[in-house]
């Protein structure tokens, strides 16, 4: 999971050059049209994937879901790796529009790992993904398949965890953590029971599992907290289901 913006994507189709090296209208038109379409196919697969696993994601499976052509996908996509890399992207593009965008938004240091934890449980617990949180999943399914799309996988989670660290860090600087706090601990036990509350959520339907994590999240941080710091934080909560209410109200 990143903690970048996204770098655009790379167009699949090429538009002609005529003389000049300039694009001509038609081209230009086509590569657009082509762009709209690979969009589309995407958005299908990264929901595929997330609920029925990348491995299934094949150029048939895909055509069946979107009512395409076989020969149509694979004048964008030319093989089931280049199907699943090109997945795993967007699904890091939609992560970072739904948690990392908005978070930067936030003041470094406590009050934006605040809002990455919440934001993170919130877009879970939406089900952005039909099937869940795309990258615990896909982390899951891949985690013992050496090969390209477990290291881009592997890129991506180290993104955030890295984030997440660094963002903890900065909450030492300003002496809102304790200093002597391992920051590498702490976001291990952060993401650790994101990803539980997902599993929790998706396999036993669990409706209070993102906000036990929440609860149990907010209460390593205050443990950690210096007295400026815990000002930052939400008012401590007796259970995880006032989560799961405070959210139905539309609030985080």
């Amino acid at each position: 999971m990143p903690t970048k913006p996204p770098t655009p994507a790379k167009p699949a189709l090429k538009a002609r050059r005529g003389q000049g090296g300039r694009s001509t209208p038609a081209a230009k038109a086509r590569q657009e049209q082509g762009d709209r379409s690979r969009q589309a196919i995407l958005e299908a697969a990264v929901h595929l994937a997330s609920a029925e696993g990348l491995e299934g994601l094949t150029i048939g499976r895909l055509a069946a879901e979107t009512k395409m052509s076989k020969s149509g996908l694979f004048a964008h996509f030319g093989s089931k790796e280049e199907l699943q890399l090109a997945t795993i992207e967007a699904a890091r593009s939609i992560f970072i529009t739904n948690v990392i965008l908005p978070a930067l938004k936030a003041e470094q240091g406590l009050p934006r790992l605040r809002k990455l934890c919440e934001l993170w449980l919130d877009y879970a617990n939406r089900k952005i993904f039909r099937g869940g949180c795309f990258f615990t999943a896909a982390s899951a399914e891949f985690d013992s398949r050496p090969g390209p799309v477990r290291d881009r996988i592997a890129e991506i989670m180290k993104e955030w965890l890295a984030g997440l660290t660094r963002t903890v860090v900065e909450a030492q600087e300003a002496k809102q953590l304790d200093g002597k706090l391992d920051p590498a601990q702490l976001v291990f036990e952060i993401n650790a029971l994101e990803m539980g509350a997902n599993w929790s959520f998706q396999l036993h339907g669990d409706k209070q599992a993102f906000g036990r994590a929440r609860l149990a999240i907010f209460e390593r941080l205050r443990g950690y907290s210096k007295p400026g710091g815990s000002a930052m934080l939400p008012a401590k909560r007796r259970s995880g289901q006032e989560f799961t209410q405070r959210r139905k109200g539309g609030t985080v």
